[in-house]
């Protein structure tokens, strides 16, 4: 692919990429606030603004790196990249052990609301006339798809500090919870030695692409 295509291709994901991280924040910060803590509130955190939430490096620069590198060696790629964590206070939850759980459940889950809506995004691709905005409509809608996918996934996984870490954490005894949250401060290395090594894509891939194709089959596209 030659740079105006890398070019073409950053333009198109940069808008998915953007809004399902900034989604995803936002909705752990309205459910805290909604269960008692209202640390992201009083900070300006719940916020569809993106700027809110865009780490220059996790949010831009690595996805931006890794699209530029899979496109390069023409492989599949793995788009991974974070923003900046929306700050929570469990201890101000109303029942900080159960609610976490809810708390946790919303950035995965407003992941998946964003899919369903890329996905009706390329329906209507799909049905609009041909013209030279379909072409772009269906790769973005594509990759608000994947994207958003990949990130319900990925966050889905049950490590600490991921919300699927924090949902094991609501779920297990106290004894055992306490005793899983000291990985915690290893949770990210563990994470990019799992993403380097392959092993994360072996471990998330086969899920993420079965729910695509179920989307796919839902809503009557072709990916």
């Amino acid at each position: 692919m030659g740079l105006d295509g890398i070019i073409q291709g950053i333009a198109i994901y940069a808008l998915p990429v953007i809004f399902a991280i900034t989604m995803h924040e936002a909705a752990h910060g309205y459910v805290a606030r909604y269960f008692g803590d209202f640390t992201a509130f009083n900070q300006g955190r719940i916020s569809l603004n993106p700027a809110k939430h865009i780490d220059p490096v996790g949010t831009i620069l690595v996805p931006a790196t890794l699209f530029i590198v899979s496109k390069l060696t023409m492989g599949a790629g793995f788009l991974f990249g974070w923003a900046k964590p929306v700050p929570v206070n469990f201890a101000n939850l109303r029942k900080p052990k159960q609610d976490m759980l809810w708390v946790a459940v919303a950035g995965p889950g407003a992941n998946l609301m964003m899919a369903i809506f890329w996905a009706l995004f390329m329906k209507l691709a799909i049905i609009l006339p041909v013209s030279d905005f379909t072409g772009p409509m269906l790769i973005m809608g594509r990759a608000g798809i994947e994207i958003n996918l990949i990130l319900m996934v990925l966050n889905l996984l049950p490590l600490p500090p991921l919300d699927g870490g924090r949902m094991a954490m609501s779920l297990l005894p106290h004894q055992i919870a306490s005793h899983f949250a000291k990985i915690e401060p290893y949770g990210f290395m563990i994470l990019l030695i799992l993403l380097i090594s392959g092993i994360l894509g072996i471990i998330v891939w086969p899920l993420i692409t079965f729910i695509k194709l179920m989307m796919v089959s839902f809503f009557g596209l072709y990916i």
